[in-house]
């Protein structure tokens, strides 16, 4: 039992300390309606966008870091369980940032298409 619970505590422990300094970006809080922004407006966009990209990446390669040096710190007697248990919630963690990368880029690309298809080239 006790060794149980000593396990309990220490996946708690690695889970918690796992990704501490790992500071999720947030996307840009509006994007324009394609229909009514301008260029300059746009081109604004873009670049948040882009830096929302950048910051996401390196997100994404900190969450990595954090997951590999976890792993590599585990005990010798860790089951297979709990190395489960942190891959899955690194892949969780990961999954859902590129979710919303991949969210936030195709929204952006749905209102550029707009404003092209109303903007004389």
């Amino acid at each position: 039992m006790k060794k149980v619970l000593g396990l309990f505590i220490l996946a708690a422990s690695l889970s918690t300390a796992a990704y501490a300094d790992c500071t999720y970006p947030r996307p840009p809080a509006k994007l324009p309606d394609g229909a009514t922004a301008t260029r300059d407006e746009m081109v604004a966009a873009n670049k948040q966008v882009k830096q929302y990209n950048t910051d996401m990446t390196a997100y994404l390669e900190c969450i990595k870091t954090d997951y590999d040096g976890t792993v590599a710190k585990l005990p010798v007697d860790a089951t297979e369980d709990q190395k489960k248990q942190l891959a899955a919630k690194y892949a969780q963690k990961n999954d859902a940032a590129v979710d919303e990368l991949s969210g936030v880029a195709a929204k952006f690309n749905e209102q550029l298409r707009i404003f092209k298809a109303k903007t004389p080239q």
